[in-house]
């Protein structure tokens, strides 16, 4: 499906490209703590873990953005809201070094937190994570500010990444109110390449396409219900019974690669895309998020879809060999993947 022409086309197309990612940014945050240093608490006994470093990164549809980023695309715009707290300030300054992320479609509210996985790693080892989220519905003037800069942006954008991470219903940035907005703006320039991922609701987006993984796919029993699949991020074909709404569905499927669903004619059409082969230790620790912003770059490249998934396959299989760290797929590493490959 690709061809060494194909992948300089989008190495060399996107930074000319203005993608926009709607959604929630999180600040992930890692405390390195050196074991040689620990010492006793005074007060209570306990071990008094010793931090050595502070790493701050941008998460959640900040994992996009840098991958987006590192791929060359020109200018990339999120919207999304983050707290007026000093974790907001880091998720900025940890932005500010990605010089292709413009800012103007961050809302900083002081009636919201800025959701944050603080991940305290002793040596090699994580600890228990310690997490900030917002567990309130989103205020009605926040959504109305996000649906504001969404329609003000649409015109520049080339497509559009929508990533609902939270799990907590409308306690984020993609509530029903602002993924209703999403659908008509779809629906009316249907040409624009808009994707939406989703831990729990991929079934509630209309009119834009969907990436599901195992875990987010249902049968019809399960989507009744509302319980996700068994089996983790692989599946069979007993978890596409029903496939959630839109007109392509590209369900990601580890080692398998991608199916990819056209539902545009009705009756659903499947091409499988199959994965590259990967020797070796993997971490498949944002590997979605690559493959989003590998998809999203092909499409503003103008490949064809199936172009776009394998594209996005080749930039996943150099992520997911990152060991320890939310891997990122530069033009170079891009470039000598393919010739591995190709």
């Amino acid at each position: 499906m690709l061809t060494t022409d194909l992948v300089e086309r989008v190495l060399t197309t996107i930074p000319g490209r203005t993608i926009g990612v709607l959604g929630d940014l999180f600040l992930d945050r890692y405390l390195d703590i050196d074991p040689g240093l620990n010492e006793p608490s005074v007060e209570t006994g306990l071990t008094a873990y010793q931090v050595v470093k502070v790493r701050s990164y941008p998460g959640a549809a900040g994992t996009v953005i840098n991958n987006l980023a590192a791929l060359g695309v020109g200018r990339i715009y999120p919207i999304a809201c983050i707290g007026d707290d000093g974790e907001g300030y880091e998720l900025r300054q940890a932005l500010r070094t990605l010089s292709a992320v413009e800012q103007g479609g961050i809302i900083q509210s002081e009636a919201r937190r800025t959701p944050t996985y603080t991940k305290p790693m002793l040596g090699k080892d994580e600890l228990n994570r310690l997490d900030i989220k917002n567990r309130t519905p989103t205020p009605d003037g926040i959504q109305s500010r996000i649906i504001e800069l969404l329609d003000a942006a649409w015109p520049q954008l080339d497509a559009l990444l929508v990533l609902d991470q939270v799990s907590e219903e409308d306690c984020g940035v993609v509530t029903a109110r602002v993924r209703e907005h999403v659908a008509r703006l779809a629906e009316r320039d249907s040409d624009k390449f808009v994707m939406a991922d989703s831990r729990e609701r991929i079934y509630q987006f209309r009119n834009v396409c969907v990436k599901p993984n195992g875990n987010e796919l249902k049968s019809s029993r399960e989507l009744s219900s509302q319980e996700p699949t068994g089996g983790g991020a692989v599946y069979d074909d007993a978890d596409l019974k029903i496939l959630p709404p839109g007109p392509l569905v590209f369900a990601t499927n580890g080692e398998q690669g991608i199916r990819l669903f056209d539902t545009r004619k009705g009756e659903p059409v499947l091409t499988s895309v199959p994965a590259y082969p990967v020797a070796g230790p993997i971490d498949i620790c944002g590997a979605g998020d690559s493959c989003s912003a590998g998809i999203a770059s092909a499409m503003v490249s103008g490949l064809t879809h199936e172009q776009a998934a394998a594209f996005g396959n080749l930039v996943a299989s150099i992520t997911i060999q990152q060991i320890g760290v939310t891997g990122t797929a530069p033009p170079e590493k891009v470039r000598a993947r393919w010739r591995e490959v190709g």
